[in-house]
């Protein structure tokens, strides 16, 4: 049986208006995933972070936190190392807070319209730890390298 002429061409309409719909949907969760990767990488740099600094020893060693932190996540800038008590030598610090502000998440996505290509702030990551042997135990030390 023949189709009328005037329904010819519907079909491939009605499909690239669902493909439209679909690959939105898809580019979307494509792109919440990597801000949900991004927020991931962000908490384990901070972690990571404090972890060397307790464990290696860097009072007031901002560089060397930062580097090992960039390892995990490269578009970290700034860190705050807030030793506890303020102004403790290696001696007498009880613990280490290391705090990561001013990052931005890009979406690339249309998902959004207008916002998309433009940079969202995600909020400020922190982790505090305690102090650690702090290089006195000989087994420790490859991390510090």
């Amino acid at each position: 049986m023949k189709r009328p002429n005037c329904e010819r061409g519907s079909t491939i309409v009605e499909f690239a208006l669902v493909l439209l719909l679909f690959l939105t949907f898809l580019l979307g969760v494509m792109d919440f995933s990597r801000m949900l990767f991004t927020w991931n990488a962000a908490t384990e740099a901070t972690r990571a972070g404090a972890r060397y600094a307790v464990v290696c020893d860097n009072t007031g060693n901002e560089a060397a936190v930062l580097a090992r932190m960039q390892a995990l996540l490269p578009e970290i800038t700034d860190i705050d190392l807030a030793w506890t008590p303020a102004g403790c030598n290696s001696a007498d610090c009880t613990g280490v807070t290391v705090t990561v502000q001013g990052l931005n998440y890009r979406w690339i996505s249309p998902v959004l319209g207008l916002a998309a290509f433009t940079d969202w702030p995600m909020p400020a990551f922190s982790t505090s730890l305690t102090r650690e042997v702090m290089r006195q135990d000989p087994n420790s030390d490859a991390i510090c390298l």
